[in-house]
């Protein structure tokens, strides 16, 4: 089987991006962002697998994005397969192809779609690993607070859990964000969307420790304007990014004693959900605080809450 390393050497090989493929993708992504507001991440990932295409199609000798045939699409499916990528990709890929040539043909730009057969390979639906309480208790207590950075990382814990906020959510937070006095967060999310969510007591505890004690240590070195109206800053008065908080998150499960495989920033954001239902929340109430287009979206996590039912079920019935 290929490994990711195989699969990085080969896409290096294939021919560089003509200029034609290359316009074409801008004013499809354009368009996409315009009609759809995607976010950015969803679009880097179309502008990805649509130059992967056309630089496979052009060393394949099939031509460019827009003379490709229904025949070649296939052929780059059966080499992707071949290759050992994961039918979530492909899926993806596949979503971004139908997208794509659905524009070509509306801009006439084609008089046919390439793609109209293509089905996107059915997909297992993962469950969602949340934490147990005492497990988010224990990492939540993992950062050093008598520190300027330990202090930060208290309150990007505490606010993420409470919020149930995305790692990307949480690292781009502006500092305008945070209403302290009505205990809100304002969150810009998926597709530009914004929600206001509850902060709770504890987190506002930590947000308004670090406001007072840490922030203004960390920004006396910042050296950037976007620097200044990050809510949260590193030393130096740089950014966090979400791999540095990765990192930070497994060094803290392994110093509150789990297994950091079984951690990760959006780990939390599935316990808030699960911890919720538990606790009798509404679905519709949950998907408004998650950010969730679709309610089919926040329905997973009662699939995680009824296993955890019949857990404490058949641990503690009787007759179970």
């Amino acid at each position: 089987m290929p490994t990711a390393a195989d699969r990085r050497r080969a896409h290096h090989r294939l021919p560089p991006l003509h200029p034609e493929d290359a316009a074409v993708i801008e004013q499809f992504l354009d368009a996409l962002w315009a009609e759809r507001g995607l976010a950015k991440a969803s679009l880097t990932a179309y502008r990805a697998d649509l130059q992967g295409l056309a630089r496979w199609l052009r060393g394949a000798g099939h031509g460019g994005l827009l003379a490709a045939g229904q025949a070649a699409l296939f052929d780059f499916l059966a080499h992707r397969a071949g290759a050992g990528y994961a039918p979530r990709s492909t899926a993806r890929l596949l979503s971004g192809l139908h997208a794509f040539y659905g524009h070509a043909l509306r801009c006439g730009w084609r008089s046919d779609d390439p793609s109209a057969l293509l089905q996107s390979p059915t997909l297992p639906r993962p469950l969602p690993k949340a934490l147990s309480e005492a497990q988010v208790a224990a990492l939540l207590d993992a950062p050093d607070p008598a520190t300027v950075e330990g202090l930060r990382d208290r309150a990007m814990l505490e606010l993420m859990y409470a919020c149930g906020l995305r790692v990307s959510e949480l690292v781009t937070l502006p500092a305008t964000a945070v209403n302290l006095r009505q205990g809100l967060l304002r969150v810009r999310g998926k597709g530009d969307k914004e929600r206001l969510v509850p902060l709770g007591e504890e987190a506002r505890h930590w947000l308004e420790r670090y406001l007072a004690e840490a922030r203004p240590k960390l920004l006396a070195g910042a050296r950037t304007p976007a620097a200044v109206t990050a809510l949260f800053l590193e030393p130096g008065g740089g950014v966090p990014t979400r791999q540095a908080f990765w990192a930070r998150i497994k060094r803290f499960a392994a110093v509150a004693g789990i297994d950091p495989a079984r951690v990760s920033p959006h780990g939390l954001r599935h316990s808030f959900a699960t911890h919720l239902l538990n606790h009798g929340a509404d679905l519709r109430a949950l998907q408004m605080l998650l950010g969730h287009s679709s309610l089919s979206t926040t329905q997973i996590y009662t699939l995680v809450a009824r296993d955890r039912l019949r857990q404490l079920h058949a641990r503690h019935h009787p007759r179970a």
